[in-house]
C-alpha cells in the first residue's frame, strides 16, 4: 500500500461535493458571506475541488441543463459547460472523482462517448456520468425540436443511448494501443472493433477514435426517482443521486432500488444510494437555525413562486404567501412538473401543513433536498442514522453557500465521521471506481478466457 494511504474497510460512507453556482440556497448569492463576482472564475471552482480532495471526498459533482432557467432573474441559475469545467478541475487535482451531467435526449452517443473517454484519460480514471433525460421542456427548441419528448420516450432513448455508448467505450480492447517504437506498431487494429449499433432509435457504426479509458467507462450515476427512473437506475446505475425529506422515505427508496437491482442479477451493494443533504452548521442549534433564517429572509417571493409552479403546476400570487397551501389547486392543477419532486413537495404539504411562505422557505434551501440546521454533532448524527438504518450509502453534500458552507462541513463534520469510523482518513485508490468500491468492467469485445480442461 502506498505511503499515506488508508486501508479501506468493507463498507464506508461515501461523500460527494455537489457544486452549484454560489451555493444551493436560492438566495446564497445575496448573502454577505458569498462572492458572486467569482462565479465565472475557474480558480474559485479549482479551490473548491482541492478542498474536497483534501477532505478525501469521493467526487465533485457538477450539474448541468441545456437551457437557460426561466428564473435566472433572481438566482444564480446559469450553467457553465461541464466538460470544460471538469477538465480545468482535473488539471488542479489528483484523486477526486469528476462527475458531470449530460443529457441522453440532447446529445449524440458518439460525441458524448468521446467527451467522457477524453476526460477519463486526462484525469487518469476519475470520470463519472450523471445520466439525465432532461426535464426542462424549454430545451427542445434549442435543438431544433418543436416539443420536448414525453417522459416514456426520453427513457426509451436513454436505454438505447446507454447500449450505444457502452459499445463505443469497449470498441478498443485494453491492449489495442501498442505504441511499440521498435517495431513501429502503434495500434493493433485486430483489437479495434466497429460496433454497428442499430437500436430502436439510434444507429452508430464506430469504433470510437480514442483508446479504451482507464476506468473502461465512466461511473454511471443517475438521478431520477420516478417509476421509469427507478427501473433505469436498477438496470444501469452504479450510484443514484436522490432527494428525501424523511428517514422512512429514504429507507423505502433504498430498499426498493436495491431489491430491483438484485432481481436483475446485480449485486445491490454495487449500486450506491446517495441522497442530497444541505447543512447549516453553527456551534449551537439555535445559531444554526438563525443562520438558516437569515438566508430565507433574502429569498425573492417571485422566484420562489416560480419554483413552486415548476414543482407543483400551480400559480400563486404574493398575496397568498401567508395563507395555507391550496391543496385543492394541486389536485385539480394541470401540469404536475417534476414527477418525483411533485410527490416530495406534496408530502411536505400533507405532513406539515405549512403556509405558502413556510413551504417556499423549505424549498429554498436545496430544491427539495433535505436541509439540516444544527451543530456539527447533530449533522453527523443524522448522517450516521441514515447510513446505519438503511437509507443511504453516503451523501451528496450540498453547501447552502460557497465556499464557507463547505468549509464548515469539511472542517467540523468530517472529523466527527472519521472519529466514529464512518469515513476514510485518506484515499485508498486513484480512480472514482476505486473510491466507490466498483470493479472495472471488461470490454465486451475482449476475447473470453478458455474454460479450464480436466486432465
Amino acid at each position: 500500500m502506498p505511503e499515506g494511504e488508508a486501508e479501506s474497510p468493507e463498507r464506508e460512507l461515501h461523500l460527494n461535493l455537489f457544486v452549484y453556482p454560489g451555493g444551493h440556497h436560492e438566495a446564497a448569492w445575496r448573502h454577505s458571506a458569498s462572492d458572486p463576482e467569482r462565479l465565472l472564475d475557474i480558480r474559485f471552482y479549482q479551490d473548491l475541488a482541492r478542498s474536497a480532495e483534501a477532505a478525501a471526498f469521493d467526487g465533485v459533482f457538477f450539474a448541468d441543463g441545456p437551457a437557460l432557467a426561466d428564473n435566472v432573474r433572481y438566482a444564480s441559475r446559469f450553467r457553465l459547460e461541464p466538460f470544460t469545467w471538469l477538465s480545468a478541475v482535473a488539471a488542479a487535482t489528483e484523486r477526486i472523482g469528476l462527475i458531470a451531467t449530460a443529457s441522453t435526449t440532447y446529445s449524440e452517443p458518439y460525441n458524448l462517448a468521446r467527451l467522457f473517454a477524453s476526460l477519463d484519460h486526462l484525469s487518469r480514471g476519475r470520470a463519472g456520468w450523471n445520466i439525465v433525460t432532461t426535464g426542462a421542456p424549454q430545451a427542445a427548441q434549442n435543438f431544433g425540436l418543436d416539443a420536448h419528448p414525453v417522459h416514456a420516450e426520453r427513457y426509451e432513448r436513454a436505454r438505447d443511448f446507454l447500449e450505444a455508448v457502452g459499445k463505443l467505450w469497449d470498441s478498443w480492447e485494453d491492449d489495442a494501443l501498442v505504441a511499440d517504437q521498435r517495431s513501429g506498431l502503434f495500434a493493433d487494429t485486430d483489437r479495434i472493433h466497429t460496433v454497428d449499433h442499430e437500436g430502436p432509435l439510434l444507429k452508430v457504426r464506430g469504433p470510437l477514435n480514442i483508446p479504451r479509458s482507464p476506468q473502461g467507462r465512466p461511473v454511471y450515476v443517475q438521478a431520477g426517482s420516478s417509476e421509469d427512473g427507478r427501473a433505469f437506475a436498477a438496470r444501469y446505475a452504479e450510484a443514484v443521486f436522490t432527494a428525501h425529506q424523511t428517514l422512512p422515505s429514504g429507507q423505502e427508496f433504498y430498499a426498493d432500488i436495491k431489491r430491483r437491482a438484485a432481481r436483475l442479477g446485480r449485486d445491490p451493494r454495487k449500486l450506491l444510494v446517495l441522497p442530497g443533504i444541505s447543512p447549516f452548521i453553527a456551534s449551537t442549534e439555535a445559531e444554526a437555525r438563525r443562520l438558516h433564517d437569515d438566508f430565507n429572509e433574502l429569498t425573492q417571493p417571485e422566484y420562489s413562486l416560480q419554483l413552486l409552479h415548476r414543482l407543483l403546476g400551480i400559480r400563486l400570487s404574493p398575496e397568498q404567501l401567508d395563507g395555507p397551501v391550496p391543496r385543492e389547486l394541486i389536485e385539480t392543477g394541470g401540469e404536475r412538473g417534476n414527477g418525483s419532486r411533485f410527490q416530495l413537495v406534496l408530502d411536505i404539504v400533507e405532513r406539515e401543513q405549512p403556509t405558502v411562505r413556510q413551504l417556499l422557505h423549505r424549498l429554498a434551501g436545496a430544491r427539495g433536498h433535505r436541509v439540516i440546521a444544527g451543530t456539527p454533532e447533530q449533522v453527523a448524527d443524522q448522517l450516521q442514522q441514515w447510513y446505519e438504518e438503511g437509507a443511504a450509502d453516503g451523501f451528496n453534500v450540498m453547501p447552502p453557500w460557497l465556499p464557507g458552507g463547505f468549509d464548515l462541513f469539511s472542517g467540523h463534520v468530517v472529523p466527527i465521521l472519521r472519529e466514529r469510523g464512518l469515513f476514510r482518513s485518506g484515499y485508498t485508490g486513484r480512480t472514482l471506481r476505486e473510491h466507490y468500491g466498483l470493479a472495472r468492467p471488461s470490454s465486451r469485445y475482449a476475447p473470453r478466457a478458455a474454460p479450464a480442461t480436466v486432465a
